[in-house]
C-alpha cells in the first residue's frame, strides 16, 4: 500500500493500466463526479427515480448491497469514502 500521495498516484496510474475500456470508462465517471461533485438541485424526473428504486428495494431487501457493503468490497472504509482524516 502506497505510503504518500506521490506513491499513491504511481499506484492508481499502474492499476488504471490494468484495466479494460469498460472499467477506465467506469473509472473515469467516478473519477470526474468526485473532482466536480454536482451541486444542481434534483429534477422531477430525478426524484421520481429516486422514489421508485427506494420503493423496489422496500419491497425487495434481498437484492441488491447498501453502499457501505460496495465500498468494503471495493476496499474502502466509509471514513475513506466520505474523505475523514485520522
Amino acid at each position: 500500500m502506497p505510503v504518500n500521495a506521490s506513491e499513491a498516484r504511481q499506484h492508481v496510474h499502474e492499476l488504471i493500466e490494468q484495466l479494460g475500456p469498460d472499467q477506465v470508462a467506469a473509472v473515469l465517471q467516478l473519477l470526474e463526479v468526485m473532482v466536480d461533485p454536482a451541486d444542481e438541485p434534483l429534477s422531477e424526473n430525478d426524484r421520481r427515480a429516486v422514489a421508485a428504486s427506494r420503493a423496489h428495494f422496500r419491497q425487495h431487501p434481498e437484492e441488491g448491497v447498501t453502499f457501505g457493503e460496495f465500498a468494503a468490497e471495493c476496499g474502502f472504509t466509509m471514513d475513506q469514502v466520505l474523505g475523514h482524516k485520522d
